[in-house]
């Protein structure tokens, strides 16, 4: 709840919710996104949903963190 400041307004968010979890209702996860972006530069934000994905995961979502993780890091040798 503390403030965030400096490079960490720049840091890259991806976050993922599938549209039929009934552990965490999607609507907490697009309350969670709207906070985010108030928070860190809402560009930064990526907000990605999975149809028909429960509390779980899914091949959809994997390649997703894939793309992500590819752009934002650098690659280990």
């Amino acid at each position: 709840q503390g403030p965030v400041s400096g490079v960490n307004k720049e840091i890259p968010v991806l976050q993922c919710h599938g549209d039929c979890d009934p552990l965490v209702p999607l609507m907490f996860g697009s309350l969670t996104v709207e906070k985010l972006k108030s928070m860190i530069n809402p560009a930064n934000v990526t907000f990605r949903t999975y149809s028909g994905m429960m509390h779980s995961s899914c091949i959809e979502e994997m390649m997703d963190v894939k793309q992500f993780i590819d752009k934002h890091l650098p690659p280990v040798d």
